[in-house]
């Protein structure tokens, strides 16, 4: 009776904080529509987000299409949904890897699969290829592949082994985006570099749509088998004796993580630290069970990525910071405290 009452307040609690976190997201994705280099009050977002959504159902037409309805519909409108979904895909395939590395260091950006993507990307845009998710993916995934191989190589998972081998995949891939930016033409240069240092995108319906198919249908996919990255977690002996097949599940893992990543760096560039720190907090707050973790943290990561971009783009209006330089001051710090305790922890 105790384990049921305890299981149920955990439901219960887990309930509360995803219904506390959808609203702090409608709140926090509202305000960032009305921050800018224009103000625009919260009432007046609402009204237009209002008769934008009326104007989709066909109850009503907009024939005149004032200034502040084209900032609120076709710019900060969009540009926070792909923030969302960014901080959404980067979370979550954070959280997962942590589990399924049993790791509190892992996360695509230190461990160079952003830099997969990354590399990915740029060679499709050096090829004239149209479908740049598909190529980033295909990157990420190569590039994790290789970071697990060279960590499994020592005998173990130690903590110092994973990063050292995403230091090491990293710095490979950027002497090959190095060198494939130096056979570019001076004003696609300057595109990549900038997107490399990593900036929210503002994307039609359209892509919108398409990228949140894919993150949305993931993180779906990752919340079904969170029972399995739960017994994954444990150890690969013990699954395996629980009856997971384990190689065949971590592929599965590296698929949609790369999935996840290549999407969203395909159109947003580098941005680092959101899937280490999101998922701790997720973790501190909610516990270590995925089938919790996995939506809370792609809730997290939604607001995070939001209010990260929000000050990137405000802080020196009406001039842009990158978003990735902002999430890197907040998680370069939180990075040598976690290496910090896993260095004590393994000594």
């Amino acid at each position: 009776m105790g384990l049921d009452t305890l299981h149920a307040h955990r439901i219960s609690k887990w309930r509360w904080g995803i219904f506390g976190l959808l609203s702090l997201m409608g709140f926090v994705g509202l305000v960032a529509m009305c921050m800018g280099t224009v103000h625009i009050s919260v009432s007046e977002v609402m009204q237009i987000l209002w008769r934008g959504i009326l104007q989709v159902v066909g109850v009503e037409s907009i024939e005149t299409i004032r200034t502040h309805e084209i900032i609120v519909l076709e710019l900060r409108g969009p540009r926070v949904l792909m923030a969302m979904l960014v901080g959404m895909a980067l979370a979550v395939a954070g959280a997962t890897f942590q589990s399924m590395l049993r790791n509190p260091l892992a996360d695509p950006y230190l461990l160079g699969i952003s830099s997969g993507a990354a590399c990915g990307a740029v060679i499709a845009l050096m090829l004239g290829w149209s479908f740049l998710p598909l190529a980033a993916s295909v990157g990420a995934l190569l590039s994790a592949t290789v970071v697990v191989i060279i960590a499994h190589r020592s005998g173990s998972m130690h903590p110092h082994t994973l990063v050292l081998a995403g230091v090491v995949v990293n710095a490979f891939l950027a002497s090959v985006i190095a060198v494939l930016i130096a056979f570019s033409s001076a004003d696609a240069t300057r595109g990549i570099i900038f997107w490399l240092m990593g900036n929210v995108s503002t994307q039609s319906i359209t892509v919108l749509s398409m990228i949140a198919m894919c993150v949305l249908g993931s993180i779906a996919l990752l919340f079904w088998k969170a029972r399995n990255l739960d017994l994954l977690a444990q150890g690969e002996s013990v699954a395996k004796q629980l009856g997971l097949e384990v190689e065949g599940y971590k592929w599965f893992l590296l698929v949609v993580t790369s999935l996840l990543t290549g999407v969203v760096v395909a159109y947003n560039g580098l941005i680092g630290f959101v899937g280490l720190i999101v998922p701790h907090i997720g973790r501190f707050l909610f516990g270590s069970d995925n089938r919790f973790l996995i939506p809370i943290a792609a809730l997290l990561g939604a607001i995070v990525m939001v209010v990260a971009d929000t000050l990137a783009r405000t802080i020196i209006a009406p001039s842009e910071l990158p978003v990735g330089a902002i999430t890197a001051l907040a998680g370069g710090p939180f990075f040598l405290l976690l290496l910090r305790r896993a260095r004590h922890s393994f000594t």
